[in-house]
This record gives C-alpha cells, sequence and structure tokens, in this order.
C-alpha cells in the first residue's frame, strides 16, 4: 500500500469521484460546514485545500460574489477546473508555505474542510488566515474527531503523531492526530473566537447511499466542524 500525505495523482481522483457524494464527505461533513457558514451572500471566500471544488460550488450557488480555491493535488485542481469553470479563482500552491499572491484583510470567509490535520506547519497557516481575513471575517474547520481516531488506533486519547487509514484502492492517508484540547488551543491561541462547534451526523441522504456509515455517524463522532472569528 502507497502512503500519501495528501491527495495526490491517482489517489485525487479517487477522492475527487468519492467526496460528490459519499456518506462522510457529501452527506455529514459537508452540509454542517455549509450551515455554520451561514449566510454567504455576497462574501467573498477563501476555500483552503479546495479539493475537486465542491465546495466552492455551493458557495457560489448561495451567493457568494468570489471564490478563491488553493490546492495543492494536481489531479484534484484538474477536476475543481472542470467543475467550476471560470466561476471561481484557483490556486495550484502548498498550503504548507505562505500565501503570499492573497492580500491582506481581503476575505469575509475562510473555509478549511477535512485538511486542517494534514497540515505540518498548522501555525504558520493560521497566522496567514488571520493576515487575509478581514476583522469580523469568519474561519470554518473541520477535521476528524480526536475520539475517532482514538478508537481506531487505540491506546492513549492523549498520544499525539500521524494516523494512517487505508483509502481507495492501495492507498493509504496520513494526517495528525489531535486531541481536542490541542486542536482548539492551536485555533484559539492563533488569536481566532470560537462561536460554534458542532459534532456533524449525516443527513438522511446518506441512509439510503451507505446506512452502515449513517448508523456510525449517529452512534459515535467521526468528524468535528467549528466556527470562528477573527477579532
Amino acid at each position: 500500500m502507497r502512503a500519501e500525505t495528501a491527495y495526490h495523482g491517482e489517489m485525487g481522483e479517487q477522492f475527487a469521484a468519492n467526496a460528490t457524494d459519499s456518506a462522510y464527505n457529501a452527506h455529514t461533513d459537508r452540509p454542517a460546514m455549509l450551515r455554520l457558514a451561514g449566510d454567504v451572500n455576497g462574501s467573498r471566500v477563501l476555500d483552503l485545500g479546495c479539493g475537486a471544488g465542491h465546495y466552492a460550488a455551493e458557495l457560489l450557488d448561495r451567493g457568494a460574489s468570489q471564490v478563491v480555491g488553493v490546492e495543492a493535488g494536481e489531479s484534484l485542481l484538474r477536476v475543481a477546473r472542470e467543475r467550476l469553470g471560470d466561476g471561481a479563482v484557483l490556486h495550484h500552491h502548498d498550503l504548507e508555505e505562505p500565501l503570499v499572491f492573497l492580500e491582506d484583510r481581503s476575505f469575509d470567509l475562510a473555509v478549511m474542510a477535512l485538511v486542517y490535520h494534514h497540515i505540518d506547519a498548522r501555525g504558520e497557516l493560521l497566522a496567514e488566515i488571520r493576515r487575509v481575513l478581514r476583522p469580523g471575517g469568519t474561519l470554518l474547520v473541520s477535521t476528524t474527531h480526536p475520539t475517532s481516531d482514538w478508537n481506531y488506533v487505540g491506546g492513549s486519547y492523549f498520544a499525539d503523531g500521524r494516523v494512517e487509514l487505508p483509502f481507495g484502492e492501495g492507498f493509504a492517508v496520513r494526517y495528525w492526530r489531535m486531541t481536542l484540547e490541542g486542536f482548539l488551543g492551536e485555533l484559539l491561541g492563533a488569536g481566532f473566537v470560537l462561536e460554534e462547534l458542532v459534532e456533524p451526523r449525516a443527513t438522511e441522504e446518506a441512509r439510503l447511499i451507505d446506512p452502515r456509515r449513517y448508523d456510525k455517524t449517529h452512534n459515535s463522532p467521526v468528524f468535528l466542524a467549528v466556527r470562528l472569528r477573527r477579532p
């Protein structure tokens, strides 16, 4: 099995296809994050780790004035361009590096959906997000739930390090395991104010697509999503 730290190449193509209508991505994480986003009409939105463009498409449909996407995976970015056409501005860029092409205080909303736990330089990225958000702007972050990782890996809940999970056909996805204290501590320590925290459950659509995963999200948390404000 080939281990990857992000969704690149064929792995990205598999993820793009899976995320369109999967129980977890399309019917658990995405509805929760879009609810947290609230009214985006007229907003300028930054989609960090925009993947195959699913969030960007939804946000544009909901009235965002512009969506700027940032994605390191070339195969994902190719699918995003096919999905969005000229509807969004897309940048091929690694989130481990500064967002030097974005202006200070130029966005109303930043979205980071199931990306944060893949990043090594999280403190630096949070500082960049704070820089490009206007005062009063919103940051949405979703991640794997700390207890989900604990249940899967076992041992101490407080252990850190990388988790590796099988993905698709012959791949593995690796990401950082974090406690709730660690996750929120990083976000609050970067100067953001917590406004809402949710533990998303799958929508009814997921019950028809994948009953097992639907039941799982209603018995034990799989994801964690937060809405934060930049003072």
